[in-house]
């Protein structure tokens, strides 16, 4: 497939770490709010019938449907997700296949270990 002018630039643009990272999490802004737009629209529900199941305004359920918007909160995005009979699943990866090796929590307890008896003194 052919590059086109705005690929070119894109690659360009994206060679600058700032914009990258800008690039990115628009990106990921963008994927929340398609993704509630699109199982509204699957619900067969328009904003202003959205709103009102949640109780909120039409421009609120507008905002979380926008690309620019990065204000979700977890309890909104449960709230969306119980009426539109969908589920919330929040993945944290590491940056860097070098921090993937990492551990990232402590080592599992050790459940039903036995406790030194203690004598008494």
């Amino acid at each position: 497939m052919k590059k086109t002018n705005f690929d070119r630039y894109l690659a360009e643009q994206l060679r600058d770490p700032g914009f990258a990272k800008r690039f990115k999490r628009v990106g990921e802004a963008w994927d929340v709010a398609l993704q509630i737009a699109a199982l509204r629209e699957q619900a067969g529900l328009s904003q202003q019938q959205l709103a009102a199941a949640l109780k909120t305004s039409q421009q609120q359920i507008s905002r979380l449907e926008s690309p620019g918007y990065e204000g979700h909160s977890l309890s909104m995005l449960r709230r969306v997700a119980k009426v539109l009979h969908a589920r919330v699943r929040v993945v944290l990866e590491p940056e860097t296949e070098s921090t993937a090796s990492s551990k990232v929590a402590e080592s599992p307890a050790t459940y039903g270990a036995r406790r030194a008896s203690r004598k008494s003194a």
